[in-house]
C-alpha cells in the first residue's frame, strides 16, 4: 500500500491510495487540470485510477470527481445524502454507499464511517489491502471526535487526519465572528488540540505515518500544528512518523511498516 496527499486545505482536496495495480482518490477537489497535473508528478496516469470516493458535497472534495470519472472512467462512490446535495455527481451516475456500508474494489475494501461536519451526510473513509492487510484511514473535515470517529481512525497504518486550525489563531484571524463560531463548532473542523487528542488515541503497533490535513492557511502554522501533534505522541508508544500535507503540491508516497506488505515510509518529518 502506499499513499499520496495530493493537496489538502481549503482549496482543495485530494488522496490517492494504491494497493497493487490498484488506484482509489478519496475525493476530488481540484480542477480535472491540476488533479491531473499533480498525478504527472508522481507518474500515475489519471486514466488507472479505479474509482473516487466522494466523502461530502463541498466544493473543495468534489470540484473534480464528476469531471474526471467522465474524462478518466473512474467509478464514483459517495453517501446518498452527498449524492443528492450536489446535481454533478446525480449526473454522473455516482453510487450511493450507505453509512457504515463496504465497496468492494479490485485489491481494496472501503468502508464509510459518519463524520460530524456541517454538510447533508459526510463521512469517513477506510480502505483496507486485501492481500496484505494494511489499512489507511483519511479523516478529516470533522468537528469533533465522535465515537464513529474514533472507531474510524482505530487500527490504521496510515492515518490521514484533520489539524485545521490553532484555537488562538482562530479567535485572533481575520474571519468575523459567525465564521469563526462555525469552524469551532462540534459540525466545524478539528482544531491542532483535538486532532492530537484523537491522534494519541489512535496510537497502535501498526501505525506507521501520521498526515496531518486540512491545514487552514490563516487560522494555522504548519510548525504550530506539527508541534502540537509531536508533543502529544512522544508520550505514547508512537515510533512513526509525523508529516504535514500541503496545499498547493504533492506528499508522499507514505508507507505501512516493513512486514505489512511494504517497506518504511521514504518522506518523514521525524518527531
Amino acid at each position: 500500500m502506499k499513499l499520496w496527499v495530493l493537496g489538502s486545505g481549503s482549496a482543495g482536496n485530494a488522496v490517492l491510495v494504491e494497493c497493487g495495480e490498484s488506484r482509489v482518490l478519496v475525493d476530488a477537489g481540484f480542477s480535472p487540470r491540476v488533479l491531473a497535473s499533480r498525478l504527472q508528478d508522481i507518474g500515475v496516469a489519471p486514466a488507472s485510477i479505479e474509482a473516487c470516493l466522494v466523502t461530502h458535497e463541498h466544493t473543495d472534495h468534489v470540484k473534480g470527481a464528476a469531471a474526471g470519472a467522465r474524462r478518466w472512467g473512474w467509478a464514483l462512490y459517495a453517501s446518498a445524502g452527498t449524492v443528492d446535495a450536489c446535481a454533478e455527481l446525480v449526473e454522473a451516475n455516482c453510487v450511493r454507499v450507505g453509512t457504515g456500508e463496504t465497496v468492494s474494489l479490485s485489491r481494496m475494501v472501503a468502508t464509510t464511517f459518519a463524520t460530524p461536519h456541517d454538510a447533508a451526510s459526510p463521512v469517513g473513509v477506510r480502505l483496507s489491502c486485501t492481500h496484505t492487510g494494511a489499512t489507511a484511514v483519511v479523516c478529516t473535515d470533522v468537528g469533533h471526535a465522535s465515537e464513529s470517529v474514533r472507531a474510524l481512525c482505530t487500527r490504521a497504518d496510515l492515518l490521514v487526519i484533520e489539524s485545521n486550525h490553532d484555537e488562538g489563531m482562530l479567535r485572533a484571524g481575520p474571519y468575523p465572528p459567525s465564521v469563526q463560531a462555525r469552524i469551532a463548532s462540534r459540525t466545524g473542523h478539528l482544531s491542532n488540540r483535538a486532532c492530537a487528542d484523537l491522534t494519541r488515541g489512535a496510537v497502535h503497533k501498526d501505525l506507521a505515518h501520521v498526515v496531518l490535513a486540512h491545514l487552514s492557511a490563516q487560522c494555522n502554522d504548519h510548525g504550530v500544528a506539527h508541534q502540537t501533534t509531536a508533543d502529544a505522541l512522544r508520550r505514547t508508544r508512537y515510533r512513526g512518523a509525523l508529516s504535514v500535507a500541503m496545499q498547493h503540491h504533492v506528499v508522499g508516497p507514505f508507507l505501512p511498516r516493513a512486514g505489512r506488505g511494504a517497506p518504511e515510509a521514504q518522506y518523514a518529518l521525524g518527531l
